[in-house]
């Protein structure tokens, strides 16, 4: 599932061929995609704005019109933006196109149809969830004060806190096991175990592997559109997710996996204690 470095990258990639573009029309091809309003709604609505700004927060995209309304997007596990020129045929599972004044579109595609869009009218109660998010890992209140004040009293393990959205926002299942292993800190120790060092080297880490994976992630947008924005490439420089019984990078200790809260982790008995 694509998480913040993911998302951002999508941002990154797409908010040159956004900002100041006007919606022409709207197509909604699959109704199930959008969570609210109807489809009629979202349609009238997202009609002659003007894209102001293409913004993110943890996982979740927002496109922010000049008029103060905005249009969230979740990608979820498969969920897919691309711009494309109006000429290029539309390609299996888009369920959504938005037209822009430049000829070009803004295409929404989704096999699995997790993925879900929210249009709200400036002012009107944000319900796709992003407002209950937590801090984003680059906003310079997250310290280890910060953590420990969130998470000081619970025996859950910390990556368990490390994927509560409501805390930090934008780590999944990938990161987490990176930043853990960055901090040397085992998966499942619980939280309430964690020393002060322990917190400050968490701090520390979180911004510090997505800032470096969002920088290996850097894709141009020739490249972008050719993959589909699915060309994610940092697996050559993760350390530890997805790697269970290899050897350590830095230790050479065979890494080892287990399950918590139903993830799979994995991590260095060596490095991480």
């Amino acid at each position: 599932m694509p998480e913040l470095p993911e998302v951002e990258t999508v941002r990154r990639v797409l908010e040159p061929y956004l900002l100041k573009k006007t919606i022409t029309g709207v197509q909604i091809h699959n109704a199930q995609v959008i969570a609210a309003p109807s489809p009629e709604q979202c349609i009238a609505g997202m009609t002659g704005q003007s894209i102001a700004a293409f913004a993110r927060h943890g996982k979740f995209l927002r496109l922010l019109f000049e008029s103060g309304d905005y249009l969230t997007i979740h990608l979820r596990m498969t969920g897919c933006l691309t711009v494309q020129p109006q000429t290029v045929p539309t390609e299996k599972h888009t369920h959504i196109v938005i037209a822009l004044d430049d000829g070009n579109e803004l295409r929404y595609q989704d096999v699995r149809r997790l993925g879900k869009l929210w249009f709200a009218r400036h002012g009107e109660e944000d319900i796709s969830g992003a407002k209950e998010l937590g801090i984003e890992p680059f906003d310079s209140a997250l310290n280890a004060v910060f953590l420990q004040d969130k998470c000081r009293n619970s025996k859950k393990p910390v990556k368990s806190m490390l994927l509560d959205q409501s805390i930090v926002a934008g780590i999944g299942n990938i990161y987490s096991d990176e930043i853990l292993f960055a901090a040397g800190i085992r998966p499942d120790k619980p939280c309430n175990m964690l020393t002060d060092s322990d917190f400050e080297r968490l701090a520390a880490a979180i911004p510090e592997r997505l800032a470096f994976f969002i920088e290996k992630n850097a894709i141009s947008f020739e490249e972008y559109a050719l993959s589909k924005g699915k060309d994610y490439r940092n697996t050559p420089y993760l350390c530890v997710y997805g790697r269970g019984g290899e050897p350590c990078l830095v230790c050479g200790t065979t890494l080892q996996r287990l399950v918590l809260g139903g993830r799979s982790s994995v991590f260095c008995p060596h490095c991480q204690r």
